[in-house]
């Protein structure tokens, strides 16, 4: 997850949905992308929240799930 939308070099409108954080306030999911260089290496699935102040990258078996392009 993530609250900048500079940092995306690919983005799709996401129509809904929210994620829950661990003091169980909400965040509305704005959009899905891709962030990186666009070019080398770059991490796809990554939700743009609203109003997310920290950056939120918790990569779990990442090539096992197929989020990582390069």
């Amino acid at each position: 997850m993530i609250g900048n939308k500079t940092k995306f070099a690919k983005l799709e409108l996401k129509e809904k949905g929210f994620v829950t954080y661990g003091d169980n306030n909400k965040g509305r999911i704005l959009e899905n992308g891709v962030i990186g260089n666009g070019s080398s290496f770059n991490i796809k699935n990554v939700l743009l929240v609203e109003g997310l102040k920290h950056n939120l990258i918790m990569p779990k078996n990442a090539d096992e799930e197929d989020l990582l392009q390069e």
